[in-house]
């Protein structure tokens, strides 16, 4: 089709209400949170993301007046915009997933002295995982803060110092550990801001790596993202690359809400691109990984990386898979979902969890219940098996879902 420059019309393009000024040259577009804190970009690299942004918004569909795009959508192309700036006009660097996480929680609180750690070995060892490793020759004992093995004694005492301005970083050694702490987290930091009538925020962050890490049997091998984000109160957080845990950690520790924040013990070492500069990433908005057509498939945290592998091989059969990593649990971004169904008309969700009341439920409730015109087949969810985990490395294998599960599930529902 050929179109003369005289055919074209402008494009109403809705950017979503919930946008701010560049804080970096106070240029004067809007801006959507999920771009925040382009703080270190000069004005040049800012002035062209925006300029590249609002034009190419501006220009899509330039045939129809009448077209707008949702919120989502703005997000999405924005996103990629933005990750696209940042690999041309900033320095990348690779670290691993414990520096990440070190670095966040680095800045922040330099940036911050309300901010501190507090945990087991967080200090002279520099992390069970070495993930604060220098932070105390940084900062001091005063704010990097070795504790016994007490968990709902520091919880408590992380709770009770929001109370009195701060804002601490409480980290488990896992996530099996905070249930000894559990009544601190569900029954004082969610509470508290509806308890005091709003006089008290509790900004407070409880990290620490979760689920299973090879042959460390049924009592170190536990997923509780859907126990924490049962309750009303708290954000749940579950990166799955040091991208988005050093931007989602950041978001997190600035928060005035509590934050549980959960890791893995076998992604530490993990490497990825992270920008140089200072970056944030908003919490409850999912991101799509990989763009697909033919299916839709829901996962977090390490067990996504199954999910990667089974495109791979269904891929070569020419079976097209579009990968959304949630990475916040809670609130969960059910438009990014939604949106997938719409277009893929199918849906697999994997999660490394037990199979009764998890994360994987409440997605396919709110999918048949938003989005059940437009689903060709039934939703299949991947979890662990029904049992506490093995010790055992060959039943361990058996138990864990793997990206052999996740292509049987993806041809059930293609009918193959």
């Amino acid at each position: 089709m050929t179109v003369s420059p005289s055919t074209l019309k402008p494009v109403v393009v809705r950017i979503p209400p919930d946008a701010l000024l560049c804080p970096s040259c106070g240029w004067k577009k809007p801006l959507p949170k999920l771009i925040t804190n382009p703080s270190d970009l000069d004005k040049f690299t800012c002035f062209l993301f925006l300029s590249l942004t609002f034009v190419i918004l501006d220009s899509i569909a330039v045939l129809d007046a009448s077209i707008s795009f949702t919120r989502f959508e703005c997000l999405n192309i924005l996103s990629k915009l933005f990750k696209f700036v940042l690999s041309k006009y900033m320095l990348m660097k690779t670290i691993q997933f414990r520096e990440a996480i070190c670095e966040a929680m680095t800045e922040e609180m330099r940036r911050d002295d309300t901010i501190f750690l507090m945990g087991e070995e967080v200090a002279e060892y520099n992390g069970a995982y070495k993930a604060s490793k220098g932070m105390l020759d940084e900062f001091g004992e005063r704010r990097v803060i070795d504790t016994p093995i007490s968990e709902l004694g520091f919880a408590g005492i992380g709770v009770g110092s929001t109370m009195t301005g701060n804002r601490p970083i409480i980290e488990y050694m896992t996530f099996n550990f905070a249930l000894v702490g559990i009544d601190q987290i569900i029954n004082n930091a969610a509470k508290i801001r509806q308890m005091s009538g709003g006089q008290f925020n509790c900004p407070i962050v409880f990290r620490g790596p979760t689920a299973s890490a090879g042959q460390l049997a049924a009592t170190h091998s536990q997923a509780f993202e859907n126990w924490f984000a049962n309750t009303p109160g708290l954000k749940v957080i579950v990166p799955s690359n040091p991208y988005d845990a050093k931007g989602l950690l950041k978001s997190a520790i600035r928060d005035d809400d509590p934050v549980i924040f959960m890791e893995s013990e076998q992604m530490y070492g993990d490497k990825g691109e992270v920008p140089e500069g200072e970056y944030t990433i908003p919490i409850g908005i999912a991101d799509i990984k990989r763009e697909g057509s033919d299916v839709t498939i829901v996962s977090f945290g390490k067990i996504i990386k199954e999910a990667y592998k089974a495109a791979d091989e269904l891929d070569k059969e020419n079976i097209s898979c579009e990968i959304i990593d949630l990475r916040t649990v809670r609130p969960m971004d059910h438009e990014a979902i939604l949106n997938s169904v719409k277009k893929t008309n199918r849906l697999v969700i994997l999660e490394e969890a037990w199979p009764f009341g998890n994360v994987a439920t409440e997605i396919t409730y709110q999918v048949q219940s938003q989005a059940f015109d437009y689903l060709d087949a039934p939703i299949e969810k991947i979890n662990t098996a029904d049992t506490p985990a093995p010790y055992s490395p060959v039943l361990l294998k058996e138990w864990l879902p793997n990206s052999e599960d996740v292509i049987k599930a993806v041809k059930k529902v293609l009918y193959k």
